[in-house]
């Protein structure tokens, strides 16, 4: 049913965020990417021009309000929620989340990572301590969002030194900065394809167009880079999953009854015949039919959403996962995983939360905080709580048993939210991790 053995599938449109601290320019540098690249409309300048709010001097265009929409967010001079914007070169298509830099809004930035495909870390040259013996001591906000880069498995990281503007252009500087980012990110076990690129998003240096400031830089410009990334799309040879989202039924007399499960496939392909296992009961059946608004399919694969009709009757409700038959998830009743704390109440080990995993949603109770993780050292050490932004090692026992899989095999099975029951808050967000997972 699943030819494991396959090439994933390249797309050529690729997701990425900016990241970085409070100030770092990534506002600037997605309105530099779509004002080079002729990605806004004549409206959209026009209208950015007459702000009332903005920071330039003069008829100087402040590229930073194509993407800060929000009022607060010109008033303040900072981004707040994550903004979407969408573009296209000739040789490829974007989504950019440009997502805020404060650490009160470290949970905005969690969300606008957890799709992407690259993260693009700014690191601002004029906040930075040079050292005098030569190092770096890089922003605290830097090294969280490379730890959430790193926790959420963005595939490609590519490091923007921002800025050069102030400096001179000053190549020490640079290498300096370069030079401290790889050793943190290798403490920290990032991704291996790291790029960086010297910019000033506010001249254009080296995002769309090359700067002829910086003649010691031969490598890509940053839209050069991002066109050339490659993303492969690994759900496709993954096993199949199919989280149940609805039961449609037909009331009709017994000869036109209809059954069919509604969802979205996460991951693997499906075909008519093949067996499946629904889970957590551990029923098995086979398919008879898989429909579409356009009609019926022999087959289908991550990312169509179908209506599956099943040639045996079988107990089947929303929450449930339906499983290749040769390769089922795992299920849990004790759940270790990674989670960063969102919200300003501390963890309460004494009460429970809600946990939404997929379509299924259950009550969970954390029984131990295993290990809180140090953004500056990344070293892992014991904790008894949880606060605002906290990375940590966390296990908890659900009241209806979790069908997944760890997070670093299947992204959709082995993610989760944790809600506060009363305020209906989201307090957490989460990542599976199967016994003997670093």
């Amino acid at each position: 049913m699943n030819a494991m053995n396959e090439q994933p599938i390249e797309h050529s449109l690729l997701r990425f965020i900016t990241a970085g601290s409070v100030d770092d320019g990534k506002s600037t540098l997605i309105g530099r990417l779509l004002y080079d690249s002729k990605g806004i409309f004549a409206d959209q300048l026009a209208a950015v021009s007459r702000a009332r709010n903005k920071r330039t001097v003069g008829d100087t265009i402040d590229l930073s309000l194509l993407t800060d929409g929000l009022e607060a967010e010109r008033e303040q001079g900072i981004t707040i929620d994550v903004a979407y914007r969408y573009f296209a070169t000739p040789r490829r298509k974007f989504i950019i989340a440009d997502t805020p830099g404060h650490e009160q809004y470290t949970r905005n930035m969690v969300t606008g990572a957890s799709t992407a495909d690259a993260v693009v870390i700014l690191i601002d040259v004029s906040k930075v301590k040079l050292r005098e013996d030569g190092g770096v001591d890089l922003l605290v906000q830097t090294k969280r969002h490379s730890t959430i880069a790193k926790l959420l498995q963005i595939e490609h990281v590519v490091v923007a030194v921002n800025k050069m503007d102030l400096v001179g252009y000053d190549r020490d500087v640079y290498e300096r900065i370069v030079k401290a980012y790889r050793e943190f990110a290798a403490a920290l076990g990032l991704a291996s394809d790291i790029t960086a690129i010297p910019m000033s998003a506010l001249a254009g240096d080296n995002v769309v167009e090359r700067g002829a400031r910086m003649p010691w830089y031969q490598g890509p410009t940053l839209i050069e880079l991002l066109e050339s990334l490659t993303v492969y799309d690994e759900a496709h040879t993954a096993p199949f999953r199919f989280p149940v989202q609805l039961v449609a039924r037909h009331n009709g007399h017994e000869a036109n009854d209809f059954r069919g499960y509604m969802g979205c496939i996460e991951s693997g392909s499906v075909s008519v015949g093949d067996e499946l296992v629904v889970q957590p009961s551990g029923q098995r059946a086979t398919v008879r039919e898989i429909s579409t608004f356009d009609g019926s399919l022999q087959s289908a694969a991550a990312g169509q959403s179908v209506t599956l009709l099943l040639n045996e009757y079988v107990d089947i409700s929303r929450g449930d996962l339906l499983s290749g038959a040769d390769n089922p998830a795992t299920l849990l009743r004790q759940v270790h995983a990674d989670v960063c704390w969102l919200s300003e109440e501390p963890l309460d080990l004494r009460r429970k939360y809600i946990v939404k995993h997929g379509t299924r949603q259950t009550t969970a109770k954390v029984k131990a905080v295993e290990s809180i993780l140090d953004i500056n050292t990344q070293e892992r050490h014991p904790a008894e709580g949880l606060n605002l932004n906290d990375v940590a090692r966390i296990s908890f026992a659900v009241q209806q048993p979790l069908v997944a899989d760890a997070y670093s095999d299947i992204r959709a099975t082995g993610a989760f939210i944790l809600i506060d029951e009363v305020t209906h808050q989201t307090v957490a967000a989460g990542m599976i991790r199967l016994d003997g997972q670093e």
